[in-house]
């Protein structure tokens, strides 16, 4: 069993010896300065396990030199001399990361996140370096390498001959986070973990590209699709949904969505105008499935396409009506007379503005009783599961007041369709949401079409694992992004962070153990994360290996530019798109 032992080491090679141990935490001493000067913040020890056959990981997070009295002086008679000789005394403060167990049933090499018992004062330090670094990091690596098509991530700063995997499950079960500052390298390593994705037989994932930089031609391969949110200039366009093109129609919104988008609450005719929507609201759907099989089965927030414009028209007769008097031909207000005018006008507002065209321009095609059917099909990846396994949306097109909804939207309706699956037949499906800042928002000012997108979110961060929807929340700015969302990513993946907010908030939901890993957030390299969670056996630094596929979130290249002789840039056609509001 000792020859099978990774960390099999002879007595000669102690560095040092515990000499003081606290439940998660030691300090060692040092046999000599050599020692000492080959040590490193970070490095990885292996120590005696007071259990046979194992040995404790730690890392060290403090190396300092201490002065002390000596003993060894005898001559103690003069106590007023002060001139007592001091020695120094090399020490290192450690961490314990996990246990290494030789051998358990007939399984050798085995690496745990747990501690079963702290070392004895007096216990062995020795260096994890070399052939014994490569082949721990191969073993923490092995279960989740070990699956077909694993997840490779990068390899391992500290031994880049050694692969780092994730654990795919746990990474998608228990919520990501993908955090780093601009230019770090975070489109980078999302596009490794995309592009993996793909290659999966029944992979499934929606990625909100807020930029458009996922929906380029470098961004492409079998398994990935685009689509984008329809822009003025696709309204007139027939069988959208063959051509990528999404509408998002306002029958999809639930009743308090509908409101957050509608309804001013400071006006003080707000209640009324809320429950006549409501009424009209679901008077138009039961109408609409009047003598199916639905009849009398739906609610106010039941999915059903109903006329908007038949809608508003009811509204406005209300808001206009007059009703016979008190005396023999005469008339008055209505009750609701003048109470709908303002409410009417923000509906009419909307009807009538192209930049929302996605939501209330319908054709018969989304108005249809299959077209959600068909919709749901393309969201979830249930058409074609050789080409539609990944799927971009394009929201770049989207009005930025409205954003926080419709991408809350999409998300409710994912999550609310996973929930009404069989719990035997449910396929997971993951929501890579880029640039979370701007609708996962943290901000205390949040309006109300912001909160009502955020609820989504919450829901999916706390039940989503019930339901198979797992949420990677891609960010450079986590300090803007919601606290309760943020809380439940089990899984970190930390590229550079240089504002300090930021680098707090990450390091505040990181476990107390990890010492001093985390503030190397600054200093990190391009494309270099500090990689921790459920995914990963060991707290790692880890160099992202280069994807195959590239978004076009490449810095652009300002000195370059200008020192060059010809100018590219067409301003008559971004004008032109400006004013379309499109760049078709």
């Amino acid at each position: 069993m000792a020859d099978k032992s990774l960390l099999n080491y002879k007595p000669d090679e102690s560095i040092g010896l515990v000499n003081a141990v606290d439940t998660g935490t030691a300090t060692a001493m040092i046999t000599d300065d050599k020692s000492l000067s080959q040590l490193q913040i970070n490095q990885l020890l292996a120590i005696h396990s007071p259990r046979p056959g194992r040995h404790i990981i730690a890392m060290i997070v403090k190396i300092f030199r201490k002065s002390v009295l000596d003993d060894s002086v005898e001559d103690r008679e003069d106590e007023d001399n002060d001139d007592f000789q001091t020695v120094s005394l090399n020490q290192i403060k450690i961490v314990f990361i996990g246990e290494f167990i030789d051998c358990e049933g007939t399984k050798h090499n085995i690496f745990r996140r747990n501690v079963s018992a702290v070392p004895s004062i007096d216990a062995d330090c020795y260096k994890i370096e070399g052939d014994r670094l490569t082949a721990l990091m191969q073993c923490i690596s092995s279960d989740a390498a070990s699956v077909a098509n694993p997840l490779r991530i990068g390899t391992y700063t500290m031994d880049e001959k050694s692969c780092a995997f994730l654990d795919g499950d746990r990474l998608f079960q228990r919520h990501a986070a993908i955090v780093g500052s601009t230019g770090s390298g975070k489109s980078y390593s999302v596009a490794r973990i995309v592009e993996q994705m793909a290659d999966l037989p029944n992979g499934n994932a929606i990625l909100f590209d807020i930029h458009g930089e996922y929906s380029t031609d470098s961004f492409k391969k079998e398994g990935i699709v685009h689509y984008r949110i329809a822009n003025p200039s696709d309204l007139d366009e027939t069988d959208k949904l063959s051509k990528g093109i999404l509408m998002i129609p306002y029958w999809l919104l639930t009743y308090e969505e509908m409101q957050a988008l509608l309804l001013d609450r400071s006006d003080q005719n707000a209640p009324n105008q809320a429950m006549l929507l409501s009424k009209e609201i679901i008077s138009h759907k039961e109408e609409t499935v009047k003598g199916t099989d639905l009849c009398g089965k739906i609610t106010l927030d039941s999915p059903i396409p109903y006329d908007l414009l038949s809608v508003l028209k009811h509204l406005t007769d209300l808001d206009e009506e007059r009703v016979p008097g008190a005396k023999q031909g005469t008339d008055k207000a209505g009750p609701f007379n003048g109470k709908l005018t303002r409410f009417n006008q923000r509906l009419q507002n909307k009807l009538d503005d192209k930049r929302m065209g996605f939501m209330f321009h319908l054709s018969g095609e989304e108005l249809s009783s299959d077209w959600l059917t068909a919709f749901s099909a393309k969201l979830m990846g249930q058409d074609d599961t050789i080409k539609n396994r990944i799927k971009v949306i394009d929201f770049s097109e989207v009005p930025s007041d409205v954003l926080p909804l419709v991408i809350g939207l999409v998300a409710r309706l994912v999550f609310t369709i996973q929930q009404w699956s069989d719990s035997e037949q449910r396929h997971p499906i993951a929501l890579l949401c880029d640039e979370a800042h701007l609708y996962v928002q943290q901000m205390e000012s949040r309006d109300s079409v912001s909160e009502i997108g955020l609820k989504s979110f919450e829901r999916i961060a706390k039940e989503g694992r019930k339901y198979g929807v797992g949420l990677v929340i891609i960010s450079q700015r986590p300090s803007e992004v919601n606290r309760t969302v943020l809380s439940q990513c089990n899984n970190f993946i930390s590229l550079r962070l240089t504002n300090v907010e930021d680098q707090n908030v990450i390091k505040r939901l990181l476990p107390d153990n990890l010492g001093n890993i985390a503030d190397n957030l600054s200093l990190l390299d391009i494309a270099e994360a500090i990689v921790v969670g459920d995914a990963i056996l060991l707290p790692s630094r880890i160099k992202i290996d280069e994807p195959k596929i590239a978004p076009s979130s490449q810095t652009v290249k300002f000195w370059q530019k200008w020192n060059a002789t010809e100018l590219h840039q067409d301003l008559n056609v971004a004008v032109l798109n400006m004013i379309k509001q499109s760049k078709g």
